[in-house]
C-alpha cells in the first residue's frame, strides 16, 4: 500500500499540472468562441461547413481583427479616426476618465513588455515586526506623488494570496524597503502557493522521484518500527 501511494503521488504530481493547465487553456478559447462566434459572419465561420465545431475560431478570428486595426490605425486615415474618437470621449464627464486610465495602464504595460517589475522587496506591514512581499514597480521622488520632494521612494505592489494580480500599492521610502535576491517569478510562485513553494527549496530529483522516495521512506521507517 505504501508503494501504491507513492506511485499516485508520483502520478498526480504529474497529470495535476498538465490537467490544469489544460483545462485553463479551453475555458480561454471557449470564452473566446462564445463571445465572438455569433459575430463572425456566416461564410467566413468554418462550423457552417464542417460536420463539427473548431474550437478556436473565435480567438483566432479576434486576433486577426485587432492586427487589421492596428494596422489600419497607422496610416494618416487611421490616426485621424482615432484622434476623433478621442475627442469625442474627452466630452464626456465619466468615460474619458476610464478611457484615459486604460490607455495608459496598457501604454505602460506593454512598452516595458515582460519587465513590469524591477525586482523584489520585503516592507514592513500591516505592523513593525510582520514582512510581506512587494514587487518594486519603478523608483520616483516623493515630489512626484504630492509629498516634500528630495526623498527617493518605491512604488511597491503587494500582491494578495493565491491571487497575485490583486493586491495593494504602496509608496515607501526606500530605506524602508529590504531588497531580496530573488526573482520576480519567484517570488510569484511564494504568493500563488501561500509560502509553500520557497526559493531554494526545490528538491533536486524530479518531482515524481521526490515524492516516490519519500512514500518508500515512509515505509521502510513502517516496517522497522513493526
Amino acid at each position: 500500500m505504501g508503494r501504491l501511494r507513492g506511485y499516485f503521488l508520483a502520478g498526480l504530481v504529474v497529470v495535476a499540472p498538465i490537467a490544469i493547465t489544460i483545462w485553463i487553456a479551453w475555458w480561454f478559447i471557449s470564452l473566446f468562441d462564445r463571445w465572438v462566434k455569433p459575430l463572425i459572419p456566416d461564410i467566413y465561420n468554418p462550423d457552417n461547413y464542417l460536420p463539427f465545431t473548431v474550437p478556436g475560431v473565435g480567438l483566432i478570428f479576434t486576433i486577426v481583427v485587432i492586427t487589421v486595426i492596428g494596422a489600419f490605425t497607422a496610416n494618416l486615415v487611421g490616426r485621424s479616426l482615432v484622434g476623433w474618437w478621442e475627442r469625442i470621449l474627452e466630452r464626456m464627464p465619466v468615460l474619458r476618465s476610464i478611457y484615459r486610465g486604460t490607455k495608459q495602464i496598457l501604454h505602460t504595460a506593454l512598452s516595458q513588455g515582460t519587465h513590469n517589475f524591477k525586482s523584489v522587496g520585503l516592507i514592513e506591514y500591516p505592523r513593525p515586526g510582520v514582512h510581506v512581499i512587494a514587487f518594486i514597480a519603478r523608483e520616483l521622488d516623493s515630489g512626484d506623488i504630492g509629498l516634500d520632494p528630495g526623498t527617493p521612494m518605491y512604488a511597491c505592489f503587494m500582491p494578495t494570496t493565491p491571487n497575485p494580480t490583486s493586491g495593494f500599492l504602496f509608496f515607501v521610502r526606500q530605506e524602508e524597503v529590504r531588497l531580496l535576491d530573488i526573482s520576480v517569478e519567484d517570488a510569484a510562485k511564494l504568493v500563488i502557493s501561500a509560502g509553500l513553494v520557497v526559493p531554494g527549496d526545490i528538491p533536486k530529483e524530479e518531482p515524481g522521484e521526490a515524492v516516490f522516495l519519500s512514500a518508500r521512506d515512509e515505509q521502510d521507517k513502517s516496517y522497522q518500527d513493526a
